[in-house]
Parts: structure tokens; sequence; C-alpha cells
């Protein structure tokens, strides 16, 4: 019996193997992905990207990665995304973004849409990113915030150790740029390539431009209004004149403006002077887009406009004169808009046909983590 007993254990061994070391599973192997990533641009013509930056899927996964990041930031506690939010169209809503340390920065945080179509040419003046352009690239733009004593207060030196104790950004560096050598430089990349895919034109003026649509009454005066210029002798025809600035798809120039917020005596921050060194530029910033603007309060590089009302407040009678002041703008220091209520609420309602929800809400955007 008990000699039966021992064979049965043993044939119950034989079955489930005698090595009592368990069963290895060759681990998956990482390999260079060069997949090119197909940017949809929609009925906006086709952005003229960075050569020496061909985007591709590995490269735009691992740029989502990093800016939802937190190990970017000096204590591990702030992304990219914390002061950049989807619903905010990747902007704050604090006036004065706040870094690691609870200190306030100096400038309200930019929105981040559309951003293919915004690339420097060198020899261009007027071009460039943060609101007084000292970054020439988005590439050169995006590592700033990291080393700023004010926002994430992290060295890239340290940024690269964090992200090398990581295996899974060791492996998304291979797939994005054959090397599981993490760099700055490879940081940069992916993260421009991730931000020339948040692309937004699906708004209701985009279905209007394309005839799936008709605008509401109010829509469309408030429209005609944004794109008619300024009469001043002829308030029966005399529109907003927002389209100076605000104009093309993405509803900017993409130059730098002086649009009278201060005078000169109360000018604090000197803006595009900064960057340039030249007098005619001071208090001069970078014209954002319009585009999801009844989303992105507060408004201006200083968060100073709570909402749009007071956006239209300040066009309408509350335009400073200064010494750089664009020159469109003297006819509302001298004249005034004389919007009325319904003016009002009809370019109001204009601007919400800008929202683009589809984008708001795209899931390729959220964290990956």
């Amino acid at each position: 019996m008990r000699s039966r007993l021992l064979l049965g254990v043993c044939g119950l061994a034989t079955l489930v193997g005698c090595n009592p070391d368990p069963v290895q599973t060759p681990a998956t192997p990482v390999n260079y992905d060069p997949t090119p990533y197909a940017l949809e641009a929609g009925h906006f013509p086709p952005p003229a990207l960075p050569e020496d930056n061909p985007m591709t899927e590995a490269g735009v996964h691992l740029g989502r990665m990093l800016f939802h990041e937190k190990a970017l930031s000096g204590d591990n506690t702030q992304a990219c995304a914390d002061c950049h939010m989807q619903s905010y169209n990747f902007s704050d809503a604090a006036v004065f973004s706040v870094g690691i340390a609870g200190q306030e920065g100096s400038r309200h945080s930019m929105v981040l849409s559309n951003l293919a179509w915004h690339v420097h040419h060198e020899g261009s003046h007027g071009h460039g990113f943060f609101w007084d352009g000292r970054a020439a690239s988005l590439r050169a733009q995006v590592l700033q915030p990291i080393e700023d004593a004010l926002e994430m207060d992290e060295s890239l030196e340290n940024v690269v150790v964090k992200l090398g104790a990581m295996q899974e950004y060791s492996d998304q560096f291979k797939r994005a740029f054959d090397s599981e050598v993490i760099s700055s430089d490879g940081m940069a990349k992916a993260l421009e390539q991730f931000l020339f895919t948040m692309v937004s034109n699906q708004s209701r003026y985009d279905q209007w431009l394309l005839g799936e649509l008709t605008l509401t009454e109010s829509d469309e005066r408030g429209r005609q209004l944004f794109f008619d210029e300024f009469d001043p002798f002829n308030q029966e025809v005399s529109g907003a004149d927002c389209a100076h600035c605000h104009s093309g798809l993405d509803f900017s120039s993409h130059q730098f403006g002086n649009n009278g917020l201060d005078a000169d005596a109360d000018m604090q921050d000197l803006g595009y002077l900064g960057v340039t060194g030249e007098d005619a530029d001071r208090g001069k910033f970078k014209t954002p887009s319009l585009r999801n603007v009844m989303v992105s309060a507060p408004y201006m590089h200083d968060g100073r406009f709570a909402d749009i009302d007071e956006v239209l407040d300040h066009y309408d009678h509350g335009v400073l004169s200064s010494s750089t002041l664009d020159p469109m703008m003297q006819y509302n220091v001298d004249y005034g808009l004389g919007l009325t209520a319904q003016d009002r609420a009809d370019l109001k309602a204009f601007l919400h046909t800008l929202t683009d929800t589809a984008f708001l809400e795209n899931p390729a955007f959220s964290s990956p983590h």
C-alpha cells in the first residue's frame, strides 16, 4: 500500500514537472519602432514641421508619458499637465501658475493648441514660444519650465537619472529613438512630437466653414462684428475689429503686439523687449489663439481679466495709450468701440462657436499612466 502511494505521488510529480524552479517566460524584446505618426490636420493646411524630428507613434507616446510625468519636477509632485489642463484648453485656472514650492510665477500659463502651425522660421521677426517669444522653437520651450525655480525647480541631469531608474522609460526611448539611453534632447523631441498632435479644428465654427451646419442669427451677427473693421464715423457698419490680431484658421497672427493693457509708466512686464532688446517691443506679448477661448479664463499674459466680459470691457473702453501701442488700437483709445449689450451678447455667442469639445475631451491627450 505504501509503495503504491509513493508511485502515485511520483506520477503526480511527473505531470506537474519535477523541476522546483518556476518556468520563466521570455521577456518580449523591445525594438525600435519607426512607424510614422499620421497627424490629422483636417481642413487646416499641412504644417511645416521640423525635418530633424519626424513624428512617430512611439515618439508621440513617449511625449505623452513625459507630459504627465511628475518626476520631471524637483519633488516629484508636478507634471506639465498640472499647469496645462486639458479642460482649460491646456491652460490653467490660476491667474499665475503655481510651482512646486507654492510660489507663483510671473505670468499666466499659455494655451497649447495647434502648436504645429506656430513653428518658428529662422530670420523671421515676431515668431517664438512663451508670451515673450524667448524660445525659438517648441523643442527649446518644453524643457525650460523644468529648470525654472518658480515652476518645476529640477535639473535636467536629475530628471535623466530619475527616468533612467524606470524601465518603462528605457523601453520607450528604445522604441522611439533606437536607444535606451535617456537624454534631455530626446525628452525635448518627444514632448515636441506629442504637443504637435494637439490639433483643435472640430468646433461648430469649423463645421460651419465646411458647410455642415448653419450658425444661429446671434452667432452670425457676432461673426460679422468680429471680422468687420471698426469705423468710428459710421457706427451702423462699424465692427469690433478683432481679426487684425486674431486672424486665420487659428484666430491668431502668432505675432507680438501691445494691446493697451498699461500706460508706459505702469508697465512692469516688458514682454518681448526682454528678448529683442528693442525699445519698440516694450509691452508686447504673443497674440494667443482664440480657439476654445470661452474655457480658457483668466485672460492676458498676467491673467488680469477673470472673464470674457472684462476682456470686452477692455477693448470697448479700457485701452490705454503708450509709446508702443499697436496703431490699430489707437482708435479704441480715441473713440471706444461703442458696443451695445446686443453686440456683446452676439460676440460672445460667436466666440462660443470656437469651442471644440472633441479636442477638450480627446482621450489621446490624457495621462497614459
